[in-house]
């Protein structure tokens, strides 16, 4: 799935150079009751950090929980 930025800059800090990162390991989000989940990606700041975006990047896994 290829995830589409929206934001064009950060709205704590203005900065216009915005990146991408992955959370997986034990940071990765699971349906409530399973155990498979899936990594997380954010867009984020490059300057200040701040996450703008979070998402799951396999969101089929959470469906009819």
């Amino acid at each position: 799935m290829n995830h589409l930025m929206k934001a064009t800059e950060c709205p704590k800090c203005g900065e216009k150079e915005l990146g991408k990162g992955k959370q997986t390991g034990y940071g990765s989000m699971s349906p409530k009751g399973k155990i498979v989940g899936s990594a997380v990606e954010y867009i984020i700041c490059t300057t200040c950090g701040f996450i703008i975006e979070g998402y799951v990047k396999q969101p089929h896994k959470f469906k009819g929980t």
